[in-house]
């Protein structure tokens, strides 16, 4: 098949949270199933230098925003079998963050007739066009309002229900090619709603984990959109990520001290150094625990701002938080670490490179989210054979088994209910099977044997993909015969029907 992705980020590209990786790794999968793989981009400002340099210009053009007339610039790049498209505009483009701007209704409505305008100067006839998240929302509701005539099917994937691209209702007029008759399937509470544009008019609606998949049908999680989810639960599909597990090595890992690979000798070697660069007290039998994350409130920092003193005063272990976020978590986080020296350290940074080293030190990594769509950390974490503590929301719920010192079996330690207790509960259990090396060494069997590539994900996709194109051809079929055997009213009647 001829897919076509479109979405705001990906890695290395630039990239602010999960989404990047998901766009960098599920076409390079895919590819490698023979489908040609085709990623449509804007042209951050944050491109290296390097891939910058090797960027080709494959034309410019006009594309309009209402009454506005723009530059757009198109430029390639190809790299494992997938093409990469970067539009190209610095007024919408050349910012200092992704989202967040005053203009991004503009800026992703620009993205949206750019992306058709350049399938047009490419002849790119796709099978599929699967957009991410709310930036591309607005495709799907194109394609279904007929701005595309070629015949296409659409995926759309939630990547976090919570962001949706929530604007003025004055931007249906000021901005967006459709005629009013279209404006019900985009509008939401007098706003007009980017994602609800895509769950409404996307064919296929994925999202991150199955768990997820059934989380947003309800209130708590569905953000105000459950009930268009609801109405359309049977073409909605949970499909857990993977990780590259090339990028994410720690036998060729660059950044990690002492490569290694299923060897806990190594690790421990890995966290002396981590201890002796951070000033920490130095011995490998002391378990460390590590926390890599934005500091906000979904992801379950206020249990551990709670909980973190007792620990601390109480056992014997190191707790390492890497992250910037909301000042009162950076404030409550410095604040402790003073007080432990010996045991504690935040740093309110977030380094690529010190990222891979604390997950290659850590014994056990933290992740008690209030909700998680999928999460990628704990994936990580078990590629570097670090132990996730986590709750089961989500995709955590999907990926991480609890280990059962009965049976044997269980990759990690979860905890159900929401509460320090529980939390706290369960890092004590962790710990007190850390000394035990009979469970430690099955929890470490358990954590290598993790699935974690995108292989048995990217076939997921593969059959949406399959069962959808089937769709193109039975209606192009059934178009044939209703030209050939009945009348144009008849024709309507029947495909209303369906």
């Amino acid at each position: 098949m001829n897919i076509v992705m479109a979405a705001s980020e990906c890695a290395p590209f630039f990239k602010t949270g999960g989404l990047a990786d998901v766009v960098a790794s599920l076409p390079k999968a895919l590819s490698k199933k023979d489908h040609t793989l085709t990623v449509i981009l804007p042209k951050h400002r944050f491109l290296t230098a390097d891939i910058a340099s090797q960027l080709q210009l494959e034309g410019t053009f006009d594309v309009w925003v209402k009454w506005r007339k723009q530059y757009c610039g198109l430029f390639s790049y190809e790299t494992e079998n997938v093409t990469f498209y970067f539009i190209d505009n610095e007024y919408y483009f050349n910012r200092a963050h992704l989202y967040g701007e005053v203009d991004d209704a503009e800026r992703y409505a620009f993205f949206t007739h750019a992306f058709f305008q350049t399938l047009k100067h490419l002849n790119l006839v796709p099978d599929i066009i699967h957009c991410h998240d709310w930036q591309t929302g607005l495709i799907p509701a194109y394609i279904k309002a007929g701005v595309y005539k070629k015949p296409v099917k659409t995926v759309f994937t939630i990547h976090n229900l919570k962001y949706q691209g929530i604007f003025p209702a004055s931007i249906f007029h000021e901005l967006l090619h459709l005629d009013p008759v279209h404006i019900g399937g985009l509008e939401l509470n007098g706003t007009i709603n980017f994602m609800k544009g895509a769950l409404v008019h996307a064919d296929w609606v994925t999202t991150v984990s199955p768990t997820y998949a059934q989380e947003i049908l309800n209130p708590y999680f569905g953000e105000g959109l459950e009930t268009f989810l609801l109405e359309r639960q049977t073409s909605v599909s949970g499909i857990v990520n993977g990780i590259d597990e090339e990028l994410y090595n720690p036998s060729s890992d660059l950044n990690v001290s002492v490569p290694y690979y299923r060897n806990y000798a190594g690790k421990k070697e890995n966290k002396r150094i981590m201890q002796q660069e951070l000033d920490l007290t130095v011995s490998k039998d002391i378990p460390m625990f590590a926390l890599i994350s934005r500091l906000v409130e979904d992801k379950g920092l206020p249990l551990l701002t709670e909980i973190l003193d007792e620990l601390l005063s109480t056992e014997s272990i190191q707790v390492i938080i890497m992250g910037t976020g909301e000042a009162h978590f950076e404030e409550a986080f410095q604040s402790i670490s003073n007080n432990y020296t010996d045991s504690c350290r935040f740093i309110n940074v977030f380094h690529e490179g010190l990222a891979h080293r604390l997950y290659a030190a850590s014994d056990f990594f933290l992740m008690p989210s209030r909700f998680e769509p999928c999460g990628l950390s704990q994936l990580i974490a078990l590629r570097y054979e670090s132990v996730p503590i986590v709750r089961e929301t989500g995709g955590l719920k999907d990926t991480i088994i609890p280990y059962n010192e009965f049976t044997g079996e269980g990759n990690g330690f979860s905890f159900t209910n929401y509460n320090v207790y529980d939390f706290l509960h369960t890092i004590r259990y962790a710990i007190h099977l850390y000394y035990q090396p009979a469970h430690w060494n099955r929890i470490l069997k358990n954590v290598y044997k993790s699935k974690l590539n995108w292989e048995h994900s990217a076939t997921k996709y593969e059959e949406i993909y399959y069962r959808l194109t089937k769709y193109i051809h039975e209606e192009e079929q059934y178009a044939h015969n209703c030209r050939d055997s009945q009348s144009t009213a008849e024709r309507k009647t029947h495909l209303i029907i369906r």
